[in-house]
């Protein structure tokens, strides 16, 4: 079972989902927890079928002391970078906190420090902290909501089952159709390509 907290009643667990997406946003969140807040369903997103992502997700919602959900988009992920967008995005989530935490922890090795507030990275953390692991549940449904909402405009990438993830079927049409506004125009978008053509 995840533990409640790392170090502070009053901490923030935070992470994102899409980094490795060759379309569509980076999405993070942020999550407070009360301190007295069990669940055995809750783990990192990626363990987790997606009818139990869906169904914790209005749970999280209802019991978190407070959330904030972020995203931060192709055109300026590729101005700034992908791993730099995955930290704006989890500041921005930060932002939408009604409350300021005393402590953040964040899923993974790397972080900018938020507003001069202490954190700790934990490596697979959303498999540690409940917090951490509310913070990716809620990344993951919100930006698989957005993409099966984009996967209507574009049908012929499959994004409502591959979410922008590079698989071989998204490669594939990618090939065939080019490239769209949602796609990260830095990201190398298949295999043998030399350069893109913009």
């Amino acid at each position: 079972m995840l533990k409640a907290n790392y170090k502070y009643q009053l901490e923030a667990g935070t992470d994102e989902a899409g980094r490795g997406c060759l379309a569509g946003p980076v999405t993070a969140a942020a999550v407070i927890l009360p301190t007295d807040f069990v669940n055995d369903t809750l783990n990192d997103s990626k363990v987790l079928t997606e009818l139990k992502r869906n169904n914790l997700r209005p749970l999280i919602e209802k019991n978190a002391t407070s959330f904030g959900v972020a995203q931060v988009f192709p055109d300026e992920i590729d101005k700034i970078n992908i791993l730099n967008a995955s930290f704006v995005a989890m500041h921005r989530a930060l932002d939408q906190l009604t409350l300021k935490p005393e402590f953040i922890i964040v899923d993974g090795n790397r972080f900018n420090p938020y507003q001069n507030i202490p954190h700790a990275c934990i490596v697979k953390g959303d498999g540690k902290y409940l917090s951490i692991a509310a913070a990716s549940v809620l990344a993951k449904t919100f930006r698989d909501a957005y993409m099966e909402k984009i996967h209507l405009e574009y049908p012929m990438y499959n994004w409502v089952k591959n979410k922008g993830y590079p698989t071989l079927e998204h490669r594939e049409a990618i090939r065939k159709y080019g490239i769209t506004k949602y796609h990260r125009k830095t990201f190398r978008q298949l295999p043998d390509q030399l350069k893109l053509d913009v």
